[in-house]
């Protein structure tokens, strides 16, 4: 897999934390260990019989982030993937719960608690929870053309802004290169968001600080090894 470009990162916060990539030409999948640095052996591997019911959809996946005991269920510790793609040409989102590896619901987005970001749905590449300090209900979705969404689910609310309006001045210069992007959950007060770019290339931006930790830097075996193998 000399060539990255149309693919779709997932953070994994159940158990050890993880990356999962998903390669869209080619409906398969790699799974990178955070902890090891590394992709195991036996990827990357077929999406069909891994994912569930979900497995139908991999081609169709858009962007995708991950929730930890979140706003609406805080009784357990309960890790989710939301995995949204269109069915047809309808808007949808997977909950997929990592705890038990299997789908938990699907839901229409305009159904879901997700509602805010539809008219938006088409130009997102990337979402995560944006765990800031006093701002527990946090969401930023990257939009393609140089904007950013910030989704507060408790207020409800929704605004756009550009890049450097507020945050994320440090992906300005990239805004025509970025193709995915997932967290690195470390510690709640120091999380990496990884931009991946066109070319090869990544960014690593630290949340909390609003700051670009390194990049552009070229994907190889040193930084992450086996993410280029066929």
């Amino acid at each position: 897999m000399s060539n990255l470009n149309n693919f779709v990162a997932i953070d994994w916060r159940s158990g050890p934390d993880r990356i999962y990539f998903f390669f869209k030409n080619t409906d398969t999948y790699s799974r990178f260990d955070l902890g090891n640095n590394s992709v195991p052996a036996n990827y990357p591997a077929s999406t069909a019989g891994s994912w569930d019911t979900f497995d139908p959809y991999t081609k169709d996946l858009r962007f995708g982030l991950t929730t930890t005991s979140f706003g609406w269920n805080t009784a357990s510790d309960e890790d989710i993937a939301w995995l949204f793609f269109y069915q047809g040409t309808t808007p949808m989102v997977c909950k997929y719960d990592q705890d038990n590896d299997k789908v938990a619901a699907f839901y229409k987005v305009a159904d879901s608690v997700w509602k805010p970001i539809l008219p938006y749905f088409d130009r997102i590449i990337a979402g995560t929870w944006f765990q800031l300090t006093g701002h527990p209900f946090l969401f930023r979705f990257i939009l393609d053309d140089g904007h950013y969404l910030s989704f507060n689910y408790r207020a409800r609310t929704l605004t756009r802004n550009r890049f450097g309006e507020y945050q994320l001045g440090a992906l300005k210069p990239y805004e025509d290169r970025i193709i995915t992007a997932a967290q690195n959950d470390r510690t709640f007060a120091d999380s990496y968001w990884y931009i991946f770019l066109t070319n090869n290339q990544y960014l690593t931006y630290n949340i909390q600080s609003d700051r670009l930790v390194s990049g552009p830097r070229t994907i190889n075996e040193d930084n992450w090894p086996g993410l280029l193998r066929d």
